[in-house]
């Protein structure tokens, strides 16, 4: 596996940034520029992974190309194009989103229309609109499953792609927010080898974190760092990695460099990496 971290780590140029993360033991990234850097930086970024052997994994958009405002969603739909394009020039694993609220003040909040028809046509078509502007061959767009928003299990997520029907469309995964229910928390192991017998050979990039049941009488569970949870996370590398062995890995969710480091290193201990 290559693991990987979503903060871009204090750097001042590309190769003092990619030396930071090869020494930390990392071999994957998230891209840390957008489509609107300037093109000679952007190459020097991708150089420099290519140099210390650094996988770029992901390519973010993290905007609401389903937003129920008609000038939101052509802007927004605008910017996940160039991210695409941006992830195709640089050959990234996955350009990757959420599928967006339709309705709702927060744009990706969990909300009643979140499961209803017209946001699954609403989805299927944005997703088809943003490939078809690009056509990527190099890499794939995909959405990460959120808990109140689809793809919200395999078999969810399935059902998506056969709709979409593009090659440039992906699976991008986040275990942690699968486990929506009780059930898919206490029996996690069965869990995680439904969705990766389900969906193996398409996924492209996973998320790295850990969750907790917050033991109340209503099922909450709460998002952690690696090890304050009581995720198999031994399992969940474990089949990530056996389709692909240098599957990214990427922890996220933190709030300082330090942080990064020191869930990466609890990580490679735990691991034996």
């Amino acid at each position: 596996m290559r693991l990987g971290i979503s903060s871009g780590l204090i750097y001042d140029n590309a190769e003092k940034w990619a030396k930071a993360h090869k020494e930390l033991g990392l071999g994957s990234v998230v891209f840390p520029l957008d489509c609107n850097a300037d093109k000679g930086l952007v190459k020097d970024y991708v150089a420099a992974a290519k140099e210390n052997d650094i996988v770029i994994a992901e390519v973010g958009v993290w905007r609401n190309v389903n937003s129920a405002d008609p000038a939101e969603k052509a802007e927004m739909t605008k910017y996940a194009i160039r991210q695409l394009e941006l992830a195709e020039e640089i050959e990234a694993r996955c350009c990757v989103n959420v599928a967006g609220a339709i309705a709702g003040e927060k744009w990706d909040g969990g909300y009643k229309e979140n499961y209803s028809e017209e946001a699954w046509k609403k989805t299927v078509a944005s997703v088809q609109e943003i490939i078809d502007a690009v056509r990527p061959v190099k890499t794939k767009y995909a959405l990460e499953p959120m808990p109140w928003m689809i793809p919200t299990g395999p078999d969810q997520y399935l059902d998506l792609l056969s709709d979409i029907n593009r090659d440039g469309a992906g699976v991008h995964m986040d275990i942690v927010n699968m486990m929506s229910s009780a059930e898919r928390f206490f029996c996690q192991e069965e869990f995680m080898t439904d969705v990766f017998t389900k969906l193996d050979g398409l996924i492209l990039s996973c998320h790295l974190k850990d969750i907790k049941n917050k033991e109340l009488y209503t099922w909450q569970a709460e998002e952690c760092k690696c090890g304050e949870g009581s995720l198999n996370i031994e399992y969940y590398t474990k089949l990530a990695t056996a389709h692909t062995e240098d599957m990214p890995m990427i922890i996220e969710h933190l709030h300082s460099d330090e942080e990064y480091r020191k869930s990466v290193r609890y990580v490679q201990k735990r691991l034996g990496l």
